[in-house]
């Protein structure tokens, strides 16, 4: 991929002033990326091995101010395994100052609406492994999403329900801080899905 084919792609995707920076970034440290599908756990990840190119994979549903805070998020995880390789922790110090540093150029009322700059401003004074562990922060930036004005998380169904989520039925089980522990109905498997996480067609349980 070219710069004018990633420059592209990155206007589909991200606020305008946010761009050039974004293929800068991108320039000066390149890696291998793509588009995903929406995931349950995650909205991005950073991916390295031995001899081949680092690779950045972010959801493509993203609202384009999750979408940039994604993207530098997982330009910071590339920053440190380049320096530290893998003897750093993956959301350790090194990672949290490298995300402080990228970010803060794009912390500017001209991208992030005021309410949601001034969360973001508390967000990164330590920032969490996923933006998503902060409800707070998580809230706001819903709010500038007009796609989440009639959406259902699953933080508002009481436990026990069934809901589905992206094609696969899940049943409701206890909060662990952030997330909820879930068990998909058809495999029986358990999954850690965030509180926050949008659901569809919720089977609401009785018990209260």
């Amino acid at each position: 991929m070219n710069s004018g084919t990633f420059r592209d792609l990155l206007v589909q995707h991200l606020p305008s002033p946010a761009v050039a920076y974004c293929l800068r970034l991108w320039e000066e440290n390149p890696f291998h990326f793509q588009l995903s599908k929406k995931r349950i756990s995650k909205s991005g990840d950073f991916t390295c091995r031995h001899g081949h190119t680092p690779r950045i994979s972010i959801n493509r549903d993203l609202h384009p101010l999750e979408f940039l805070i994604t993207y530098v998020h997982e330009v910071a995880h590339l920053r440190v395994h380049q320096v530290h390789a893998f003897r750093a922790e993956a959301h350790g110090r090194e990672w949290k100052r490298t995300f402080q540093e990228l970010l803060r150029p794009m912390m500017l009322p001209s991208i992030f609406p005021r309410e949601l700059l001034a969360e973001l401003e508390r967000h990164m004074a330590n920032p969490m492994a996923s933006t998503y562990s902060d409800s707070a922060l998580t809230q706001v930036l819903r709010k500038q999403d007009p796609r989440a004005a009639n959406v259902t998380l699953l933080s508002d169904l009481p436990e026990g329900s069934v809901f589905d989520l992206n094609g696969r039925w899940f049943k409701k089980g206890k909060l662990q801080r952030t997330r909820v522990l879930c068990l998909e109905v058809k495999s029986r498997r358990k999954f850690l899905v965030p509180a926050d996480v949008p659901v569809r067609h919720a089977q609401l349980s009785l018990l209260y």
